[in-house]
């Protein structure tokens, strides 16, 4: 996995430990964009630490259930989360930084780690298969996919670029596609736990046959 300047091939290339970005509804997978619009002063300081060091940043939702840890401060975090690395960012003269961070690999929370600093980091077990060149493009039903996009964006009156998409690999597609829906944070919890690249493109024809079936709209937490 290469992910601008660095690379990423095994389990030394990464962090034992990250900061932490909770987002609610925000879903970044390998390989994939997130925008990111930072202003609180906490997390302008984890980005200003992450530009200093290895440039890597977890993002991860806010529990989808409650969770008391006895600290209203720290609230439950969802397991799974995916590390980004910052590949651009501008600032803007009013304190904001507006970021893009790529995905890396997905990863699972173990314990907290008391640092003294305003963010939260985590040490994390990357799940390496992320990492991995295998060519499992083949194992996604494609035209089912389109399919099921097409009448997505036919049921909400929405157009694409289809000569993009048509050019576009199967891993991008389902990617891109999943980060883009406008599905709720369940739903985008379950795809990017999917175990592979063939389940996540059948759990988001699934979750967009569900909302067909509903009139079309935006999800509201469909899996809860």
């Amino acid at each position: 996995m290469i992910v601008g300047n660095a690379r990423y091939v095994k389990r030394e290339d990464l962090p034992e430990t990250v900061p932490v970005f909770p987002l609610t509804g925000a879903l970044l997978l390998p390989g994939g964009q997130l925008p990111l619009n930072i202003f609180e002063p906490r997390y302008l300081a984890m980005f200003d630490a992450a530009l200093a060091g290895d440039r890597l940043i977890g993002i991860v939702q806010p529990a989808l259930t409650e969770q008391q840890n006895g600290d209203a401060t720290r609230p439950g975090l969802s397991s799974v989360g995916c590390i980004g690395r910052i590949t651009s960012f501008a600032e803007t003269g009013d304190g904001r930084y507006i970021a893009s961070l790529s995905g890396v690999c997905r990863f699972r929370l173990f314990e907290e780690v008391g640092e003294g600093h305003p963010y939260r980091t985590f040490k994390v077990a990357p799940l390496l298969a992320d990492l991995s060149t295998d060519d499992d493009e083949g194992t996604v039903n494609r035209a089912e996919l389109l399919r099921v996009f097409r009448a997505y964006l036919d049921a909400n009156k929405l157009e694409a670029d289809w000569e993009s998409v048509e050019r576009a690999g199967n891993r991008t597609l389902v990617n891109s596609l999943s980060m883009m829906s406008p599905f709720g944070p369940a739903e985008k919890q379950a795809l990017l736990e999917a175990p592979d690249l063939k389940t996540r493109a059948e759990t988001l024809v699934a979750i967009t046959e569900i909302l067909l079936a509903r009139g079309g709209g935006d999800s509201d937490n469909m899996l809860q």
